[in-house]
């Protein structure tokens, strides 16, 4: 069912004759629809119902642009966290949800809303630090070497996540039964159901890694074989942070770990080694190459910046 089919069907059966939803079933309404994924879910409900305790006594969709830029200042001043001051990244974690939902409510094939009153709010502008957060080759290894010390589940947590380049939400969601062979069956497929924006991909294992795989199944206690439901990595992601992050301690690494660095390692490897930036955005699921395309400088500055080019120019006369 579409959105918009499910929008009338809604109108329909809660108010007949009035066709009237009020502020948590247009909420309901919307997280059902447009929120799939679990922590996609749990942050957009909170932003909203933030912003409905900042707007107490009026509707949603009594909301104006006034309504809004108040909200932004008060954010801005330091909102529910009584700080002087929330930062960018923060402000826009409250700001964007509300964007998503009043421009899915005032969608005219939804009708909700007869006008979305966040079209003119801007989001602040965030730096992006996090194409800097990666390992080196070295550092790879390193921390390899401790998670292997530790035993083969640590182990394979820390591979897959530098080698597929999951989210740890999604790592921690994986499924015996979320691999299949490809037609030829000459290589192994994991499929991620419900990866941020609740979009399904497929990532290609390598057969290595397969076969690490298989050997874990073979460690599990108390079952000749696994089921297809079992998750291969029955952790929170609390604790798959926290098995980083010690492991990083346990090295000479000199960098505050967590799992999302071996993520940004896997774009910035990938794309040193050759990969295209469609094949690193399909495999990490960016919604948009833009952001794939974030790492690209950090790899054109690996691969040979512009002073390399004028000490070529220049060997002659370099002693």
């Amino acid at each position: 069912m579409s959105q918009t089919e499910f929008s009338r069907t809604a109108l329909s059966l809660v108010y007949p004759e009035e066709g009237y939803l009020s502020d948590d079933q247009i909420v309901q309404m919307f997280m059902a629809t447009c929120c799939t994924n679990v922590n996609t879910g749990r942050n957009y409900k909170r932003a909203i119902a933030d912003f409905r305790r900042f707007i107490a006594g009026t509707s949603l969709r009594a909301v104006t642009w006034r309504e809004m830029e108040a909200y932004k200042i008060f954010l801005t001043q330091g909102g529910y966290s009584y700080q002087r001051q929330l930062a960018p990244a923060s402000i826009a974690a409250f700001l964007a949800p509300l964007k998503s939902f009043y421009k899915w409510g005032s969608d005219q094939h939804i009708g909700i809303f007869a006008v979305n009153p966040t079209s003119s709010v801007r989001i602040p502008k965030i730096t992006v630090t996090s194409r800097k957060n990666f390992l080196t080759k070295r550092e790879v290894g390193e921390l390899l070497n401790v998670l292997e010390k530790q035993g083969l589940r640590n182990y394979l947590i820390g591979l897959t996540l530098v080698v597929l380049g999951l989210r740890v939400s999604e790592l921690t969601a994986m499924k015996w039964g979320d691999f299949h062979n490809d037609l030829l069956e000459t290589s192994v497929w994991l499929t991620v159901e419900n990866g941020k924006g609740g979009k399904p991909r497929e990532i290609k294992v390598p057969p290595t890694l397969w076969q690490l795989y298989s050997k874990l199944s073979d460690t599990l206690p108390g079952k000749e074989e696994v089921t297809p439901e079992q998750r291969m990595f029955p952790l929170s992601s609390r604790q798959v942070e926290r098995i980083i992050k010690n492991a990083g301690e346990a090295s000479s690494i000199e960098k505050k770990l967590t799992p999302h660095w071996l993520r940004h390692t896997n774009a910035t490897l990938a794309l040193l080694q050759g990969a295209s930036l469609q094949q690193v955005q399909e495999s990490l699921g960016h919604s948009h190459i833009n952001t794939t395309q974030r790492y690209l400088h950090t790899v054109q500055q690996i691969q040979k910046a512009a002073p390399d080019f004028v000490e070529d120019s220049l060997r002659t006369f370099i002693q």
